[in-house]
């Protein structure tokens, strides 16, 4: 039963969050939240639609006078109770994540406090929002320039990353004084709930968070509509953020998207290659490989293709899937049948194609066995498509250049990894990738710390970084006359 995985029962919550009010709305259908390890059904959340989101989007904008009033010391401080909250309740909300989503429960603690990192962050950055008194350009005017809050934000969010991608829009967003109505997606609606819960028992005012379950193109299409929601924040596909992209033209909306990637991991000839196969394996093999900046492609040199392709096949044969709640398990199930099913379907496309399957290349039930293949091309599916599998392929390049066009040889511009030497070598082809973020000689980029983000097709903006609250705010230029 779900409530035995649980430290705090009490955090597994099945009812909308509005105006702070839970309501589970009787009259509505359910939507079913299980287990993708066991397809086990673990709650049952409300199929709320666009009268919900109208009545979410009334109480946020109801909200946002006297929440963006606040001084930012007093929203600090509600948000660093929040973040605290979050940590002494890490266990639960582990739990929760591996329930609804499957990884290993570390790994889902790791996230959990991944995403307390950014209420401290946020909090700490609201304090420190300036504005600048301008030069006067005359004897009769002073001009000053402020940022304040852009207000009413919607965030719709994935379920790859059910705590951590919460946590990443709700903390900037509400330190900086904006007021949000949230959309966290179907298969994982419950670490969402709870990190509402928590931000109540914080102080949260009522209608500054809302949180609503249910049909995503009907509660979306309230958000788009809306005048008064001035910014729609989305991590998703690169397909669903064309279309919000285009809805939210219609009033003009700020858009932060956060997209898609089909990341390249390059070994050049004078690579660490023990060091490589290390990184590959966490890269590539994390949360089952359902990852937006996770590495997609394995691009090596000829000189050191035999050694890396051997001692990664070694390193990934080890790997072991399964229930996220046994010890031993290291990547957790895909989030449902159909991923499988994809993925099946990727590899068979490419083994038609000419590749080979050296490690891997086979499920059971919702687990697939970590894949690599050799024999890949780059006009393969496998080579074009964001994979979000435990599974990639390798490509074998000769010169420096041919290996950097076959990196940027793609839509997508989230995430690009590389192991080389020396420090002019590291500059000159971290300048030459098509990338938001670039690794050289690590893929353990991302911290609460630093801007996480795309460019190309996958997305605009950036979240987390000292600049953590930017996209929150908006400038405003008053000119006094003297």
């Amino acid at each position: 039963m779900p409530l035995d995985r649980l430290p705090d029962p009490n955090l597994l919550i099945q009812d909308c969050y509005v105006d702070g009010m839970w309501h589970n709305w009787p009259d509505l259908q359910r939507q079913t939240v299980r287990n993708p390890h066991d397809d086990v059904t673990i709650a049952a959340v409300p199929m709320a639609g666009h009268a919900q989101a109208m009545v979410a989007i009334d109480a946020a904008a109801a909200a946002l006078p006297e929440w963006r009033g606040k001084l930012p010391q007093e929203r600090a401080d509600i948000v660093l109770k929040w973040e605290a909250l979050i940590r002494e309740h890490a266990a639960t909300l582990a739990a929760l994540v591996t329930l609804e989503q499957g990884k290993p429960v570390a790994e889902a603690k790791g996230e959990v406090l991944y995403g307390a990192d950014f209420f401290r962050l946020a909090a700490e950055e609201a304090t420190r929002v300036h504005g600048r008194l301008l030069e006067r350009r005359n004897a009769t005017a002073q001009a000053m320039e402020t940022r304040e809050p852009i207000g009413v934000v919607g965030a719709i969010t994935p379920w790859n990353f059910p705590s951590v991608l919460v946590s990443r829009k709700v903390a900037p967003a509400l330190a900086a004084g904006c007021t949000m109505v949230l959309k966290p997606a179907p298969e994982t609606p419950l670490s969402a709930l709870a990190i509402a819960k928590l931000g109540e028992e914080a102080g949260v005012p009522p209608g500054v968070l809302n949180v609503i379950t249910g049909d995503a193109p009907a509660i979306g299409q309230a958000l788009m509509d809306r005048p008064d929601v001035r910014m729609i924040t989305f991590t998703g596909s690169t397909a669903t953020g064309r279309l919000l992209g285009a809805q939210a033209a219609a009033t003009v909306k700020r858009v932060a998207l956060e997209l898609g990637g089909n990341a390249p991991f390059l070994v050049f000839d004078d690579a660490d290659v023990d060091l490589a196969v290390t990184h590959a394996v966490a890269s590539r093999f994390r949360n089952a490989g359902q990852t937006c900046s996770c590495t997609n492609r394995f691009l090596v040199q000829r000189g050191v293709a035999d050694d890396f392709i051997n001692k990664l096949s070694e390193a990934v044969i080890t790997l072991s899937p399964g229930d996220g709640f046994e010890n031993d398990t290291d990547l957790g199930p895909l989030i449902n049948a159909g991923a499988v099913e994809r993925t099946a379907a990727i590899q068979g496309e490419a083994v038609a194609q000419g590749a080979t399957v050296i490690v891997g290349g086979s499920s059971r039930d919702f687990c697939y066995e970590p894949t690599l293949l050799t024999g890949v091309t780059p006009e393969m599916r496998l080579s074009k498509e964001e994979l979000f599998a435990p599974i990639a392929g390798i490509q074998i390049f000769e010169t420096d250049e041919e290996g950097i066009a076959l990196a940027n040889a793609t839509e997508y511009g989230l995430t690009a990894f590389f192991f080389a030497s020396g420090a002019p070598r590291l500059f000159k082809i971290s300048a030459a990738l098509e990338a938001g973020i670039v690794g050289a000689n690590t893929t353990a980029t991302s911290s609460a710390y630093a801007p996480f983000g795309g460019i190309k097709q996958s997305g605009n903006g950036r979240e987390g970084g000292p600049d953590i609250l930017h996209d929150y705010l908006e400038t405003k230029l008053t000119v006094i006359g003297l």
